[in-house]
């Protein structure tokens, strides 16, 4: 079989780049491990994300944005950083900003089958290969063979790999990555509470467990908690009932009496950065490259600028009559992504363990970094941008 650009990973960012490549006469394979049922209508996995306004934007391009429910969207008007027992808040708003939201929350799940329904709706030369894993790979300088668990072998000019942070495709172009293992894990359930949240998101470094809200439209949230796997564990199994009032307890009653209204999803705290984003016919994109801690809410807003990166100097290269997969075109998308994502991946990991530490000297910064914040506007205004991140790319 033989295509022109061959995506191993068909979730959210292997389809946004798949659609990304539409009308460029580009033929594109997305080989996935799911049967193709399960890409158009996927289970509710308990995450909810933050979508920036450019990745808005880049879902609206995409055709995504009109395949969302209305009303499933739900505006965050503010984010409110907590530090142990105390009740000063670090703020982030959009006061004297045009925008009146920072972003939008939206289900994971939605945004998976919203980009799955607008890439079978766009032109283009795309085929699902779903049902198969990729296990074998070979490069040289004229192109790429993809072995898949089938038998089948796949001839392409560029090979992309979406396959999560624990990418097999990265192991296999012999792409090294770097990891923290936080040592903790992640659960993830919708709550109904009693009273209003205001599209307040809150971040709760508590000591001995951190706890988000995240904000949904009605008096429901996404409540996010981060305790040692075996407590997380125990929390998955509780009866719904005893998980609501535990809930409760842990969030101290800010909420009101709080009632479990979906499923429960736990992930483990491990974020990644590969040592490179692309090789010789090979890039990474999404959690394959960035595999962000939750805590600033950037992973898939990541994940979505770097595809739309490595699409725009694609298409410009093909404009040029370019080779769009030769080393320049790579490179150039290496070093953009990693200018856009290195920083804040550093700075999130540094923050994740500061404000998880419960030993007194990080007890004592923790409170005064939370202060200072406040106080620095220019500092806090720099977060917010961040958070937003309104610009476009050119």
């Amino acid at each position: 079989m033989q295509f022109d650009v061959a995506i191993v990973g068909g979730g959210p960012v292997g389809l946004a780049f798949a659609g990304s490549l539409s009308g460029t006469g580009l033929s594109v394979a997305v080989v996935e491990p799911q049967e193709e049922a399960a890409l158009a209508a996927p289970g509710f996995d308990g995450r909810e994300i933050a979508l920036t306004h450019r990745s808005q934007d880049i879902m609206r391009a995409l055709g995504a944005w009109a395949h969302i429910p209305a009303g499933v969207p739900s505006a965050l008007r503010e984010a409110r950083v907590l530090n142990g027992g105390s009740p000063y808040a670090l703020r982030f708003d959009t006061a004297g900003r045009k925008a009146a939201e920072l972003g939008q929350l939206v289900p994971n799940h939605i945004i998976r089958q919203a980009l799955y329904q607008a890439l079978k709706a766009a032109p283009g030369r795309t085929e699902l290969l779903t049902g198969r894993k990729a296990v074998a790979l070979r490069t040289d300088v004229d192109g790429a063979r993809l072995g898949l668990s089938d038998g089948t072998e796949i001839q392409a000019k560029l090979v992309v790999a979406a396959d999560s942070r624990f990418s097999n495709l990265r192991r296999l172009a012999g792409i090294e990555a770097e990891t923290l293992d936080f040592g903790k894990a992640m659960l993830v359930a919708r709550m109904r509470h009693t009273l209003p949240h205001q599209h307040i998101a809150t971040e709760w470094f508590d000591y001995g467990q951190t706890m988000a809200m995240l904000p949904l439209n009605g008096e429901v949230s996404s409540a996010v908690l981060t305790l040692p796997p075996d407590e997380i564990d125990r929390m998955r199994q509780m009866d719904g009932a005893a998980f609501g009032a535990e809930i409760t307890r842990r969030y101290h009653g800010r909420l009101g009496p709080m009632e479990l209204i979906s499923t429960r999803h736990t992930y483990p705290l491990i974020a990644v950065y590969a040592r490179r984003f692309a090789g010789q016919r090979v890039a990474l994109l999404g959690d394959a490259a960035v595999g962000m801690h939750p805590v600033t809410a950037h992973g898939f807003n990541f994940g979505l600028h770097g595809q739309d990166i490595l699409a725009h100097r694609i298409r410009a290269a093909l404009a040029d009559g370019r080779d769009f997969a030769a080393g320049p075109v790579l490179r150039g998308y290496e070093a953009e992504h990693r200018q856009a994502t290195r920083g804040l991946y550093l700075a999130t990991n540094a923050t994740a363990l500061l404000y998880t530490s419960d030993k007194l000297p990080a007890r004592l910064l923790r409170g005064a970094a939370l202060r200072l914040g406040n106080h620095l506007r220019p500092v806090r205004g720099a977060i917010v941008n961040r958070l937003m991140d309104a610009e476009a790319r050119a």
